[in-house]
């Protein structure tokens, strides 16, 4: 049996200091695979990938993420030509044989380039960020369309909201508050597209306890990279989320 891994930086386990083998995934097969000796791991996620990368495997050219450039630690090729593409032909060449799929995806969706050529997150630069919100739920509503169709009606799609990254931010200035609120709005989303899709989702918001921005800034500052300017999850982190599956697994 397999568990199929797709997603972003998240998913692939990325880390600055290079170690890309402690991330959730990696942290729940380790806890899965106890109780079934045979199972295992397929990674396909990449650094950098949007739903839009994921479907079409090229980014919108206002955007500047997009998986595999050089600003990314590893480039990922795809036979099939996108990830979306690689899991679907896996799913159905392995009927019967998949235990699990999890994705985390839609947090790039948010970068874009400002009329200066520099990166801006839409949610600390709202304008456009309805039209990019609107494109990433389409997106993301196919793109969950096609793994069920390829997986069969019977196996578990987990997906996974979103820590708030900005709150040290909004606790040490009040006047960031918003950025925050929208950080809630755009999980929100996400869980609404998942639901529409019939899919399960790990409240790893919850888990970093954003609803609580103080606890949620003690969260990003242990359990990411934030102190030392990336906001990726470190080890400690990649446990909380990959506990947060756990929890919502049939």
């Amino acid at each position: 049996m397999d568990e199929v891994s797709l997603g972003n930086s998240l998913a692939a386990s990325f880390q600055p200091n290079g170690d890309d083998t402690h991330g959730y995934a990696e942290q729940l097969y380790a806890s899965l695979v106890a109780a079934d000796a045979k199972l295992e791991l397929v990674k396909l996620g990449c650094g950098g990938e949007s739903t839009v990368s994921m479907r079409f495997g090229s980014q919108d050219p206002t955007v500047v993420l997009s998986c595999g450039t050089p600003r990314y630690y590893k480039h990922v090729l795809y036979p099939k030509g996108t990830q979306l593409a690689e899991a679907v032909s896996f799913l159905q060449a392995h009927k019967d044989k998949v235990a699990l799929v999890t994705i985390d995806i839609g947090a790039n969706d948010l970068a874009r380039l400002d009329a200066q050529g520099n990166e801006v997150n839409c949610l600390l630069e709202p304008a456009g960020c309805a039209t990019q919100t609107a494109r990433m739920v389409e997106n993301l509503g196919a793109i969950l369309a096609d793994l069920r169709a390829a997986a069969g009606p019977d196996v578990p799609i987990v997906a996974m909201s979103y820590y708030d990254v900005f709150a040290p931010v909004c606790v040490s200035d009040p006047s960031q508050l918003f950025v925050c609120s929208r950080v809630d709005d755009f999980n929100a989303t996400l869980v609404d597209t998942y639901a529409a899709a019939g899919d399960l989702v790990a409240d790893v918001a919850g888990a970093f306890e954003n609803d609580s921005l103080v606890n949620c800034a003690a969260h990003v500052c242990d359990w990411t990279w934030f102190a030392l300017g990336d906001v990726h999850a470190n080890t400690a982190g990649d446990g909380g989320i990959a506990e947060a599956f756990e929890q919502v697994l049939p």
